[in-house]
């Protein structure tokens, strides 16, 4: 039976207060409101690395960064030949997001490497503080850009994706922070180690089940449309009879409720699926009142635990677009790029090690699936030993409601750092 641990007082309340601090300053820094906007690539996300930064190299840690903006700071292991433990997230967030995904990740790995300083623990292996750059896909068309460029896997034509709100591409804006785009793509990844990334859970299985943290078995990847555009004619709405109307907002509309029932059929079938459609925009100046619409944009997110899902979701979608211009002369719809993240399945030897220290404060947590994508899943595609620690939310997430009570990120950083102090003894 494994012993129980108990780490002191002190211990408990320099994780928390690393925390609360952690949380604290990253989260003064925003575009403004509602809610967090730190855009990839931009100053803010810039200043919340230097504050992290900072906070790490007061702990002793030897901080550099990779030609990409990646931050790393090490705490020197017992033994340099064992596989690194590297832990962290990201600090961008998406458009009046909420206050923990990301920096919640960011204020675990920092307050495990505070526990470490305050109790005198050299761990085993070096254990590496982590924060990627970029995560957050809604301002380039790239997933996982700064996890991605660590691992040597960018690729020229990612470094040309335009950013959403500026048009100017990705190259540019590394440019514009101090980095160097074109020592990405050469940069020689590093080998092959452990990744924990602690995040929010973004749905409301623990919140509704009561429970603190769980741990994540597999990533669900993604399928995207950013950019669809159905075109169909413009008319007078009082002059033109239904027969012969080319409108973009039914034949919308038509393609939700197919895909509606596409997506019902398929989970009855057994598979794992979510079918989202966003952004929808069939606003223009050209719009008006007494007009039947001529053109709607919009953009489609599939998620999957597995690719020949994605797959076979996505030959259902242009099937019913297929269907829907055979049904409606003068409706036509045009894609734009398809944009992709594989699903991920999480180290089973992880999820051991995460689980024993867990065990080890007297914790049980559940396994589950993650829904959206995280930095996680870049590590696992690449060959780490990568896993996730989710903790419970409340009011959703990439919204300003987002809801963690910072106790639960203490607890499930307790539970970690016992596992880094059962191997390190």
């Amino acid at each position: 039976m494994t012993a129980p641990f108990s780490p002191d007082q002190s211990v408990a309340a320099v994780i928390r207060a690393t925390i609360d601090h952690a949380l604290a300053q990253v989260n003064a820094l925003s575009q403004g409101g509602p809610g967090w906007t730190r855009p990839s690539y931009s100053d803010l996300e810039s200043q919340a690395h230097a504050l992290i930064e900072a906070e790490a190299a007061a702990l002793g840690m030897e901080v550099r960064r990779d030609a990409a903006g990646n931050l790393f700071a090490r705490l020197p292991g017992r033994d340099s030949s064992l596989s690194p433990l590297y832990c962290g997230s990201h600090l961008d967030t998406v458009a009046e997001g909420g206050a923990f995904d990301g920096q919640a990740g960011v204020a675990a790995a920092l307050a495990l490497a505070a526990a470490l300083r305050a109790t005198g623990t050299t761990p085993a292996a070096d254990f590496i503080l982590t924060v990627t750059r970029a995560e957050e896909s809604v301002w380039f068309p790239v997933s996982y850009i700064g996890s991605r460029a660590a691992l040597g896997r960018l690729a020229p034509e990612d470094l040309t994706a335009k950013r959403v709100d500026t048009g100017r591409s990705l190259a540019d804006h590394m440019r514009d922070q101090g980095f160097d785009p074109d020592a990405v793509l050469t940069a020689t990844p590093p080998a092959p180690a452990r990744f924990v990334e602690f995040h929010i859970e973004q749905g409301p299985v623990l919140d509704s089940a009561g429970e603190a943290f769980a741990l994540v078995a597999a990533i669900r990847g993604g399928l995207r449309y950013r950019t669809a555009r159905i075109t169909g004619g413009w008319a007078h709405s009082g002059g033109a009879p239904r027969e012969g109307r080319a409108d973009a907002v039914v034949a919308f509309a038509d393609l939700v409720m197919a895909m509606d029932r596409v997506w019902e059929e398929m989970l009855n079938q057994g598979a794992d699926l979510t079918v989202t459609f966003g952004r929808v925009d069939a606003a223009s100046p050209a719009h008006a009142m007494a007009k039947i619409a001529g053109n709607l944009g919009f953009c489609l997110d599939l998620r999957s635990d597995d690719a020949a899902t994605l797959d076979a979701a996505d030959h259902a979608f242009r099937a019913e677009i297929a269907r829907i211009e055979a049904a409606r002369p003068g409706i036509s719809f045009d894609l734009g790029l398809q944009s992709r993240s594989a699903p991920a399945r999480l180290s089973e030897k992880m999820l051991g090690w995460v689980a024993s220290g867990a065990a080890r404060i007297g914790a049980t947590p559940r396994v589950m699936l993650s829904g959206g994508g995280h930095d996680a899943a870049a590590f696992a595609t690449a060959g780490w030993d990568s896993v996730m620690v989710f903790l419970r939310n409340w009011n959703g997430s990439h919204c300003p409601e987002e809801g963690m009570d910072p106790a639960d990120l203490a607890l499930a950083v307790e539970a970690v750092f016992a596992a880094l102090v059962q191997e390190a003894a």
